[in-house]
């Protein structure tokens, strides 16, 4: 079976790749902003879904010859794609990109052989040739290359390796080692071993320091220099508290993978439950989707199971000794009595080990 896998490294361009890079973005930029626009008017005049091709706008824009015409064919394809999801209600209509955003990227794909590693510290990209990469993690040699994004973050390069092989992956019996994950709001999650993440909560550590930028930012003359290098501050902290949270998830999933046969959890609404709660801003930062889409492709490769199980299941309410379910249970109410055994058990613990048990009764072990 062919899966796909993707590899993020850092790189370091001269100052020609550099300006090349720059110029691509650019192009890119202003052939999805045209192509939209063009897009646009032919629906409002005619009704009708019509792409326009970046090759018929090259006769008149001659400096998009000096870029690779691959990354343009991309940017048309991301316009038809965002058109698609706006018919079909999955999205909003599509905006255009702007210059001045802080994060900008292009794709660009293999052929015959057009992207490569060379000497384990070059990327081999067209137009560019060998750029000095920074490679921390090797790619095997069976992974075939399809695509690289190439992106710039507040002044970083970064390349998106994207790669596919094949693998037969062999399913490992998964009745010893089960695990039962119940989400928790200040730990990212409780298991059924009595485990706790200890998410250390980045964004609220740093959130302090974001409201001064930002107090700063809106006393400044917007759209001025000093309005731009201040909202440059603040995605760079924004960035600091992604790769901070990534990082940690990314480890605390190996781990779990390593240990685990199988991860159970619940299929939790997480953007209802935000706005329902309002929790927006600590479910946004514990990242508990990104954290469960990690465990899922780990376990995935190794040969493991990952189960979601009904978000309706009472779980909190449901006594793990005994199987009596309470009719309420409020949400401040931190610990489970059970009225039939007698049980009381953190309620976090009882409810991972309610997702543990159904988990193992639907793989029938």
């Amino acid at each position: 079976m062919k899966y796909n896998l993707a590899f993020r490294y850092k790189i370091y361009p001269n100052k020609e790749q550099e300006l090349l890079i720059n110029k691509t973005f650019g192009c890119v930029r202003f052939i999805y902003n045209t192509i939209l626009y063009t897009a646009n008017k032919i629906y409002e005049e005619t009704g009708k879904n019509k792409i326009i091709t970046p090759a018929s706008l090259k006769s008149e824009n001659q400096f998009l010859k000096e870029v690779d015409s691959l990354a343009l064919s991309n940017a048309q394809l991301n316009v038809r794609r965002s058109f698609m999801n706006f018919f079909q209600k999955r999205a909003k209509f599509p905006r255009f990109k702007s210059k001045k955003n802080n994060v900008k990227s292009y794709t660009t794909n293999c052929v015959n052989n057009s992207i490569r590693i060379e000497e384990n510290k070059y990327l081999v990209l067209p137009k560019l040739k060998r750029i000095k990469l920074k490679y921390h993690r090797e790619i095997p040699k069976n992974y075939r290359i399809k695509s690289v994004t190439l992106t710039n973050s507040n002044g970083n390069y970064y390349v998106s390796i994207l790669t596919e092989f094949e693998k037969e992956i062999q399913k490992i019996p998964s009745s010893d080692k089960v695990i039962g994950l119940d989400f928790s709001m200040p730990e990212l999650f409780v298991s059924s071993e009595n485990q706790r993440a200890d998410y250390p909560r980045y964004f609220r550590m740093l959130e302090e320091e974001l409201k001064k930028l930002q107090k700063s930012l809106s006393r400044k003359v917007k759209f001025s220099k000093n309005w731009y290098k201040q909202r440059s501050k603040i995605s760079k902290l924004h960035e600091y508290i992604k790769n901070c949270r990534r990082d940690f998830l990314h480890k605390l999933s190996k781990k779990l993978s390593e240990v685990y046969n199988a991860v159970v959890v619940e299929d939790l609404n997480m953007k209802g439950m935000s706005q329902a709660l309002n929790f927006g801003k600590s479910i946004g930062d514990n990242g508990w989707g990104m954290f469960l889409r990690m465990v899922e492709y780990k376990l995935m490769f190794l040969g493991k199971q990952f189960l979601k199980i009904d978000k309706w299941f009472p779980s909190s309410k449901t006594c793990s000794r005994c199987g009596n379910v309470k009719e309420e249970l409020k949400l401040s109410e931190r610990s489970y009595k059970c009225e039939c055994c007698g049980i009381e058990i953190d309620r976090d613990y009882n409810a991972a080990l309610n997702i543990r048990n159904v988990g193992k009764e639907i793989m029938g072990y």
